[in-house]
């Protein structure tokens, strides 16, 4: 048995008590002003959306309320959301992602297929691709017009200089509507080695469940294709794991953490360009899982060195200029970010991290 000292043992539930009052203070307070502002926005894009439908009955809203949770809503930050509506039928179309795009895939109809088969016929390429950015233009003309029709029509504007379909609600609320498809039962070859092979976590029942659970394909801009080819950019659909990266956090302290780390995030590294996303924190915890593979490792009493680690990495990422996505190696999310952006990130960071290692009572003050 290891005989712990008791300065160490007072140290660590004086830590523990640090944590969960900042989840009851900071933690809570961010997430109750969230699911109040996403009250608003479901209510605004519902109605946006209904509008939307009764000009185009392939573009159903699946935006709905399962007590207070909307499915495919992403907080991206406490004032900007992205919301996925599923489209239906992808049946006469084969998934394609050779590795010729980085984090994207393509469409093609199935062999001998015709295309008046498909439900999107008109999107179709000539080529046979069902191309997401001509999705994306129908469904960004039918929202502006549904914008101008709809009950909030003084409160909603759409964002014009983007080919994404954006709204501006009340000037200070940024919602993006995605056209996407579910792939259920699929999974990616880019993803392919996922799980590495040495590694203990996940254990294979949540690796069978998460690859069965798939993955979705998104119609919006993807920063890894810009300036590449620019006809294949057009069609390709960007590869999205919300579903289970949220399947691979459960258990532990896990969600725990990534609250404390988005809340971090948006009190202190909410910095010009954009670098440090909640995104990038999300990826990080999920390598940080990788690295502590025992569920003992994500007990409470854990949750600071956890945290740290995750900041450490976090520095060498910005110092390295590179943040690899966890599913799709290849696919860098700190592309497009400046070295100004991204230097003046990691300085910032250092020094939250230097606060959080040196000081015991840190949390009250952050």
């Amino acid at each position: 048995m290891m005989l712990v000292p008791p300065e160490m043992i007072a140290v660590q539930s004086k830590l523990i008590y640090q944590m969960n009052k900042y989840c009851a203070d900071r933690v809570q307070a961010r997430k109750a002003q969230i699911h109040k502002t996403i009250q608003e926005v479901c209510r605004v894009v519902q109605d946006v959306l209904k509008e939307v439908e009764v000009q185009e009955p392939r573009f159903i809203s699946s935006l709905n309320d399962y007590n207070g949770r909307y499915d495919g809503l992403e907080v991206v930050s406490p004032t900007e959301f992205e919301i996925i509506i599923y489209l239906n039928q992808m049946g006469v179309l084969n998934f394609v992602d050779d590795g010729t795009l980085p984090g994207c895939a393509v469409l093609k109809l199935s062999d001998g297929r015709k295309r008046s088969m498909s439900l999107w016929v008109e999107f179709i390429t000539a080529s046979g691709y069902l191309s997401a950015r001509k999705i994306r233009s129908r469904f960004q003309t039918l929202v502006a017009q549904a914008c101008d029709k709809c009950s909030y029509r003084d409160s909603v504007k759409m964002i014009a200089d983007t080919t994404e379909v954006k709204l501006r609600i009340r000037e200070r609320i940024i919602v993006q509507i995605t056209p996407a498809f579910k792939c259920a039962g699929l999974w990616p070859r880019s993803a392919s080695h996922w799980p590495l092979p040495q590694i203990p976590w996940p254990h294979p029942n949540i690796v069978s469940e998460v690859k069965t659970e798939g993955f979705d394909m998104l119609s919006k801009e993807c920063i890894a294709l810009q300036g590449k080819n620019s006809a294949m950019e057009g069609d390709a659909w960007v590869l999205s794991f919300t579903e289970a990266e949220n399947k691979l956090l459960q258990g532990g302290c896990r969600r725990r953490c990534l609250s404390i780390l988005k809340t971090l995030r948006d009190r202190h590294l909410d910095l010009p360009g954009n670098p440090v996303t909640s995104y990038v924190m999300k990826t990080l915890l999920l390598y940080e899982c990788e690295k502590h593979p025992r569920e003992m490792e994500w007990d409470e009493s854990c949750m600071g060195d956890r945290i740290n680690g995750i900041f450490l990495q976090l520095i060498s990422c910005l110092q390295c200029r590179r943040c690899p996505h966890y599913f799709l190696p290849n696919m860098d999310l700190f592309k497009g970010k400046s070295p100004g952006a991204l230097e003046n990130a990691s300085k910032q960071v250092w020094r939250l991290t230097r606060i959080m290692l040196t000081n015991s009572r840190c949390l009250e003050e952050l």
